[in-house]
Formats: C-alpha cells, sequence, structure tokens
C-alpha cells in the first residue's frame, strides 16, 4: 500500500512538472532532457526501494526502536520506583536512627543526673564521715591534752608534796617510810 502511494505520488509530480515539459527544443520527453533523466531515475530508484521492501525494513526498524524506547521507559519508570521505594526506606531508617539517638541522649541524660544525685549524696557522706572523724580526732586530741594536764599536775603536785614532806621529815622518819614501803613491795611480789 505504501508503495502504491509512493508511486502515485511520483507520477503526480512528474506530470506536475510544467516547466521541465517546456525544456528546451527536444520536448519533454527527450533523454538529452535531464528533468526527465533524474525523473526517471528517481522513480528507478523508488521502485527499487520498494521491490527490496527498504519502506518496510525502515518501517520495522523505527517499530523496533519505538519498542526499545517503550522498553527503555518502563525500565526508567521501574527503577524511579524502585528509587523512591529505597529512599522511602531510607528515610524510614534515618528516623528510626533519629528516634533511637533521641533515646539515647535521654538517657544518657537520666543517666548523668542520677549519677549526680548518687554522687551529691556519696560525697555528703564522705564529708559526714570525715566530719565526725575529724571530731573524733579533736575529741582524742582533746582527752590526751586532758591526761597530759592532770598528769602534769599530778607530777608537779608529786615534786611539791616531796619537797613539803622532805622539809618536814627528819631522818629517821623517811629511814622508816623507807622500810615500811620496802617490806610492801616485798609482800605484793611475793
Amino acid at each position: 500500500m505504501r508503495a502504491t502511494t509512493s508511486l502515485t505520488l511520483g507520477l503526480v509530480m512528474m506530470l506536475a512538472a510544467g516547466p521541465a515539459l517546456a525544456a528546451g527544443d527536444h520536448g519533454f520527453f527527450s533523454l538529452r532532457n535531464t528533468d526527465l533523466v533524474v525523473t526517471i531515475a528517481f522513480l528507478v530508484f523508488v521502485g527499487i526501494l520498494v521491490r527490496f521492501k527498504v519502506p518496510e525494513m525502515l518501517g520495522g526498524l523505527l517499530d523496533k526502536r519505538a519498542e526499545t524506547i517503550r522498553s527503555e521507559l518502563a525500565e526508567a519508570r521501574q527503577l524511579r520506583e524502585e528509587a523512591q521505594a529505597l529512599l522511602a526506606s531510607y528515610q524510614r531508617r534515618q528516623k528510626d536512627v533519629q528516634d533511637q539517638v533521641d533515646r539515647i541522649i535521654a538517657s544518657a541524660r537520666d543517666e548523668a543526673e542520677r549519677a549526680a544525685r548518687q554522687a551529691s549524696q556519696d560525697i555528703q557522706a564522705s564529708v559526714g564521715r570525715r566530719l565526725a572523724a575529724a571530731q573524733e580526732q579533736l575529741a582524742s586530741a582533746e582527752q590526751a591534752a586532758i591526761r597530759s594536764v592532770q598528769d602534769r599536775a599530778v607530777t608537779v603536785a608529786i615534786a611539791a608534796a616531796r619537797d613539803v614532806i622532805a622539809r618536814q621529815m627528819t631522818a629517821a622518819q623517811a629511814n622508816a617510810l623507807i622500810d615500811r614501803s620496802i617490806s610492801e613491795v616485798e609482800a605484793k611480789l611475793h
């Protein structure tokens, strides 16, 4: 059908070539008329193309190319849909990860606050223990100072009593006191 349409179109063009009919002295149907030769060559060329089914082959190639383009477009649509699904998946994952990060941060804050409260309590307890230890040391030092003062007072009192007794006692009384002390010590030791 295409071949007959092309042939008909060629004949119409040949007949419509008014200036070519008036060409030269020899008339239109002379082989010396280049327009006629070109028209005949063109018609032979179109005939050869139709004979060897070139228009059908071109149509088939164009159809094949159109089908390839359609399949590439379908593949591109499929790839786009897959990319959109992958993007949505990554966005969901990112949201999940962000939620998890927020939970971790909140948990870390809570843990830090608990640790700070515990550290404060531990410091207060430590300060209390150290204060109690310091008070005990002060009390111990106070008692030691009191004992030291008492010991010194006793030593001074004994020394003073010795001096007083030594001034008031005679040699015979001192010897009798010494003998009596020795016999008491002997009795306690045996």
